[in-house]
This record gives C-alpha cells, sequence and structure tokens, in this order.
C-alpha cells in the first residue's frame, strides 16, 4: 500500500476538518494541515467531530503553502490538486502503483490558489457534479478522492470483512 496525504490548505471549518482527521485515522492516510487555520487545533467542534481518533492519526502541520511546498514539491512528489476547475476526473486517474500520494485540498470558501492550479493543471481532478452548483462538501470530497484510491490499491491493510458475525 503506498502512503496517502491528504493536505488541507487553510481549512475554515472546524467540524469538516475534525470529520476528515477522523477518515484519515480510519484509513491510516497522513494528515496536514497548512496555515492559516479558520480555528484552533484545540476547538471543542474539531474535537467532536474527530471523535476519540486523535491518537491513531499522523499528523504534519505546515506554516504555510510555500513552506509545505518546499517541503514537498509538486514536481518530485505524487500530487493531485483537487478542485471544482479541475481537467481530469478523478476516477480516471491511475493511482494504484503510485509509492506515496498527496492529495491536496483547499480551503472551504475559495479552494486551491488560482495560481497554483493554473501552474498545475495536469495535476488537477474533479468529482463530478451538476453544473451552476459550487462544490460538495469538504469532508464529503475528501472521503471520494481518498476511497477511489484505496479502492484501486484493493484496500491494502485495511480489513475489508466485518468481524461482527464471527463469534455469534
Amino acid at each position: 500500500m503506498s502512503k496517502i496525504n491528504i493536505v488541507m490548505v487553510e481549512p475554515e471549518i472546524p467540524q469538516n476538518t475534525g470529520n476528515i482527521a477522523r477518515t484519515c485515522a480510519a484509513t491510516g492516510a497522513k494528515l496536514h494541515l497548512v496555515k492559516p487555520l479558520g480555528f484552533e487545533i484545540t476547538d471543542k467542534y474539531l474535537k467532536r467531530a474527530g471523535l476519540d481518533y486523535w491518537d491513531k492519526l499522523e499528523i504534519e502541520e505546515h506554516e504555510s503553502l510555500e513552506d509545505f511546498l518546499r517541503k514537498y514539491s509538486i514536481l518530485n512528489n505524487n500530487m493531485f490538486l483537487v478542485t471544482t476547475k479541475g481537467d481530469n476526473c478523478y476516477s480516471d486517474m491511475d493511482y494504484s502503483k503510485l509509492d506515496e500520494i498527496f492529495l491536496l485540498f483547499g480551503k472551504e470558501t475559495k479552494g486551491l490558489p488560482e495560481d497554483l492550479l493554473k501552474a498545475n493543471l495536469e495535476k488537477t481532478i474533479r468529482i463530478p457534479m451538476k453544473e451552476h452548483l459550487r462544490s460538495l462538501n469538504l469532508s464529503n470530497s475528501v472521503a471520494i478522492v481518498l476511497y477511489e484510491v484505496l479502492r484501486q490499491q484493493n484496500f491494502s491493510n485495511l480489513q475489508e470483512t466485518s468481524e461482527y458475525f464471527k463469534n455469534r
């Protein structure tokens, strides 16, 4: 299984980030939070949405998008910029043989910076939806794209069957 990195660039809504943290913990994805954040990490809504998964989460904070991109360059890493303005459908990409993947998501109100998207159009992906609608919820978008990556990798290292009925 490849290492999957979920990168939240300037997230604004603590409940979304909490939900995303829970999804990352459940799948083994690493969460990157790029500042400025629209909340404090200690925010009660963030903690409530993430429930009791915070200790099971690998998380890295970055002071700015520039700092993140200095450490993890787009050219030297398998990065996909998730945006409603993307050229490629997220499910048309082949994630199956990549060693490490970075999925970048922008803030709820504006998405990723336009100049970043324009400079990396071939790395942009989008989730199809009806015309004239702005976007899906951010935590839903993360789950949709992350689970497509996991599906293509045959859910490697994840429990695919329930243990519920085994001891009944």
